[in-house]
């Protein structure tokens, strides 16, 4: 390739973002000007893709972790070939389009991850990269090695001081996840001026320290040196981080090296100044040379002919192992085993009954030894959340076939991962914590739910029950605001059978996250015949009698509000228990069904929780929840002391 054609080539992503910026009157045009050489350097010497079929499972993976700068990631995509139309181009930014301000897993061809908060898709890439290295382990043969994505993703000043960042560089380091290569656009610019304002530790030995291969190249522009570091990045067996100096904006003579370039349009004057000042036409706007387009449009074939050389390895790995290729064939369709949910533990009623963490972890033995995709952890809160299944093995840098992955204390890393994991595909991946700690990962739960991610998030220790830790691990509004998180469908078991079919819920669902909320404490195992359809969300669990009155509950709480009600039945009150432990997939089901369980004629409702009362107000005339903070003290104290005791429910129920 002449000087001059590649020359034109990064020039042309530059100003097909400044223009897209510019015409939406809105956007960030310095990254992609001062990333575009690194970025062609990455997308046309090294990146294995397939425009035509964005899901080639044999693709390498490339991240824009500092999404704000999308115009970068969606001129690429459109020059290489994928389904991003010029128009699309156009409408940057604009009401239904496929190319919004930060790019969307699910909704632009091409686009791996849903970025923009910064630091997550540092930590998806991660995820990834765990995802890959044991699929490769568990699959890859010699002379089969069918698995061998590299995970690729430029990083900015931004995502690396963000914690989430940290927590997952420090993870990929130790467990030496080393076909992580990222490219750092060190233009020593944020929002609020020079990062001397704030981020001045020295980055390359943060990163050598986390155990990462830390190279530099001094020009950002430089292609063949970046060439020449992301093949070094390729040979060593560490994460790689290549720190390439760069100036944002580049090219714009006023604004370049300055925060003005950061998130705002050039505007025409400067944006005419970017042009001549690098020998580009001021007209047409969008312009895309011919010969520019022909070069970069080379990448259809090229990936058209690595995706049918990897299917013909595909062909030949089946004929020599068919039990292994079609079994990784069903994973990467996504599709699960027969009667893989056919051995699951029923539980015999017990009014002693277990915690729902601990029914939990039998439901995990039990799936787990059906669906060898699943892969997870805990935040080094192993034995509490119930999360290693039976014979997991530990997932490690010696042992990458290994399905329990040691996240450490690092909650908000975690999630990213996990979220990684699932997109990478042929994983099903979950992780737990305590409920508590949702706080720390609620960024990553919520890209889950913009991302379709299938992630399962594990909460154990749901509430004041957990007892004498105190108000600072008690939640108390984690669950209202779980439950107000688009597309994430949040699950409080009441009993170890409905465990069960929560789990059968989270491993179906493939479009969106599931959360579980478990309990520390012992609650009582109902009999197998009362336990209704769980996936509806809400349903009868007892009538005792005639109702006139409801009585509603979640979880722990649901045992509470059955000991009411036969004391109310036998004072001759005719009452309806109902067990909710989901309202989002309640409010799935048609009027018909949400009728037959909470008839509107039946106004004297009473909803028991412990956590906050926010959003109880739909369903129930009253609420007896905590929206307080707790108490250290054992949790039948507790419960006592802030009324979740079977006297208080009648007195509160005859008072309706």
């Amino acid at each position: 390739m002449n000087n001059d054609l590649q020359t034109r080539s990064i020039n042309t992503l530059r100003f097909l973002s400044a223009d897209a910026v510019q015409k939406a009157n809105s956007g960030h045009p310095g990254l992609p000007m001062g990333a575009a050489a690194m970025a062609f350097a990455l997308w046309t010497r090294h990146l294995r893709h397939s425009p035509r079929n964005p899901k080639w499972m044999g693709r390498d993976r490339f991240i824009l972790s500092g999404g704000h700068g999308s115009m970068l990631l969606y001129s690429l995509l459109h020059l290489t070939g994928y389904d991003v139309s010029l128009d699309d181009i156009k409408n940057f930014r604009q009401f239904g389009s496929i190319t919004p301000g930060h790019p969307e897993h699910g909704l632009t061809p091409g686009v791996e991850v849903t970025t923009g908060p910064l630091g997550q898709g540092f930590a998806q890439g991660v995820g990834m990269a765990i995802a890959a290295s044991h699929l490769a382990a568990e699959f890859n043969k010699p002379n089969h090695e069918l698995i061998q994505s590299f995970i690729y993703g430029i990083v900015t000043d931004g995502d690396l001081m963000e914690g989430v960042a940290s927590e997952a560089a420090s993870l990929a380091g130790h467990l030496q996840l080393g076909r992580i290569i990222y490219l750092y656009d060190d233009n020593h610019i944020s929002i609020d001026g020079s990062t001397d304002l704030a981020f001045t530790e020295n980055r390359a030995a943060r990163f050598d320290a986390y155990g990462w291969h830390v190279q530099s190249v001094s020009d950002g522009n430089d292609v063949e040196a970046i060439d020449k570091a992301i093949e070094a990045a390729k040979a060593d067996p560490r994460p790689s981080i290549i720190m390439c100096r760069t100036t944002i904006g580049f090219g714009a003579p006023h604004r370049q090296g300055t925060s003005k370039a950061h998130g705002e349009p050039l505007g025409d004057e400067e944006l005419n100044a970017a042009k001549e000042n690098l020998g580009w036409p001021l007209e047409p706007r969008f312009l895309i040379p011919g010969d520019v387009l022909e070069f970069f449009r080379n990448a259809v074939e090229v990936g058209r002919s690595r995706e049918d050389e990897w299917e013909k390895k595909f062909v030949a790995y089946k004929t020599e192992y068919p039990e292994l290729g079609a079994e990784l064939q069903r994973r990467l369709k996504g599709e699960l085993p027969a009667g893989w949910d056919s051995d699951l533990p029923i539980f015999p009623a017990d009014e002693k009954g277990m915690a729902t963490r601990a029914s939990s972890g039998k439901v995990l033995d039990a799936l787990a030894a059906k669906l060898p995709e699943l892969l997870g952890g805990s935040a080094d809160l192993t034995p509490s959340n119930n999360t290693k299944f039976i014979e997991a093995g530990e997932y490690q840098k010696e042992n990458r076939s290994g399905r329990y992955v040691h996240f450490g204390v690092r909650e908000h890393g975690m999630g990213a991962a996990l979220n990684g994991m699932n997109l990478y595909g042929g994983v099903i991946a979950y992780g737990g914590t305590f409920l508590i700690f949702s706080d720390y990962m609620k960024p990553a739960i919520r890209l889950a739910a913009i991302s379709h991610a299938p992630t399962i998030f594990v909460f154990t220790h749901d509430s004041v029950g957990l007892g004498e830790d105190g108000p600072t691990h008690q939640p108390i509004e984690q669950l209202a605001a779980l439950r107000a998180i688009p597309n994430l469908v949040t699950i409080r078991p009441a009993d170890a059978n409905e465990v069960r079919e929560a789990w059968k819920v989270a491993i179906s669902r493939r479009n969106g996250p599931t959360a579980l909320a478990l309990t520390r404490q012992a609650v009582p195992t109902f009999e197998l015949g009362q336990i209704g359809n769980l996936s509806n969300g809400a349903y009868v669990l007892k009538d005792f009698g005639t109702p006139e009155v409801i009585l509603m509950a979640t979880g722990s709480e649901v045992g509470l509000i059955m000991g009411a009600a036969q004391k109310l039945h036998e004072e001759g009150k005719g009452v309806r228990v109902v067990s909710f432990p989901s309202w989002e997939l309640f409010e799935k089901q048609d009027d018909a069904y949400k009728e037959s369980v909470l008839p509107k004629k039946i106004q004297a409702r009473l909803a028991v929780e412990a956590g906050a009362s926010l959003g109880w107000e739909r369903y129930a005339k009253s609420t007896l929840c905590i929206d307080h903070y707790g108490a250290s003290a054992p949790y039948k104290v507790i419960f006592e002391k802030f009324g979740f005791t079977v006297e208080n429910i009648v007195a509160r129920a005859k008072g309706l």
